[in-house]
């Protein structure tokens, strides 16, 4: 699959030969609790818009309630079908969301376009939203609070081996960082490297391996064998 069409928008870690010493920074910790100024003017926008007949009350809190439902259980099968059928991972790497709603029945609409990034044993894939929070939720749920710190989103394009050691994840030097961002338009989710040793894993087995951080490409998926 060919890389995203604005390559303004990745970022390549191995370009910054100065990013991979130790920094005197704070572990990536998740952003304050909003303020009570802002949880005021939410409230107010919500009364403003049910007031205007805009959208009613019941209809935000059925859109709250389907935001929290949406876990990264959908992205972990979606992975573990990647991984077993290669037929499936060739669709999904050329048109991701109609390889998903064909082969898992779903119908995920969006207007946004959604690039999977696949993982090589020379390549590692990460992503961020530089500007806010942009994140496949349709795939992954709600985002981590840390994805949103400006820690986080301000360091991984400059330093992200440094960021992925925060997480305990070692790459090899000599395997390529890519830091993928996320814009309005676009939505990105890694494919990361399928762990040695699973060969005989069923669909689920494997699925249990990925979570959410593999997919953001923050962690890899742990597998030891016995």
């Amino acid at each position: 699959m060919s890389h995203p069409k604005d390559h303004s928008h990745q970022h390549d870690g191995e370009h910054d030969h100065d990013h991979d010493h130790e920094h005197d920074h704070a572990p990536i910790e998740s952003p304050q609790e909003p303020t009570g100024t802002l949880r005021y003017l939410e409230q107010a926008l919500r009364e403003l818009l049910n007031e205007k007949g805009i959208i009613t009350a019941a209809q935000i809190a059925q859109q709250i309630d389907l935001q929290d439902s949406r876990t990264p259980a959908l992205g972990s099968k979606v992975v573990a079908r990647a991984w077993t059928n290669a037929e499936f991972k060739q669709a999904l790497l050329a048109n991701p969301l109609e390889a998903i709603n064909e082969t898992f029945g779903l119908t995920i609409t969006t207007p946004l376009e959604l690039v999977v990034l696949e993982n090589k044993p020379n390549l590692h894939n990460m992503v961020v939203c530089t500007l806010c929070s942009c994140y496949p939720r349709m795939l992954l749920g709600i985002p981590p609070a840390w994805y949103k710190s400006t820690d986080y989103r301000s360091r991984v394009v400059v330093e992200p081996r440094a960021v992925l050691r925060e997480f305990g994840t070692q790459v090899p030097i000599t395997t390529e960082v890519r830091v993928a961002d996320s814009t309005a338009d676009v939505r990105y989710l890694v494919l990361p490297l399928r762990p040695a040793g699973t060969e005989g894993f069923t669909e689920d087995q494997l699925a249990a391996l990925v979570t959410r951080d593999t997919m953001i490409g923050t962690a890899l998926p742990q597998f030891e064998q016995a």
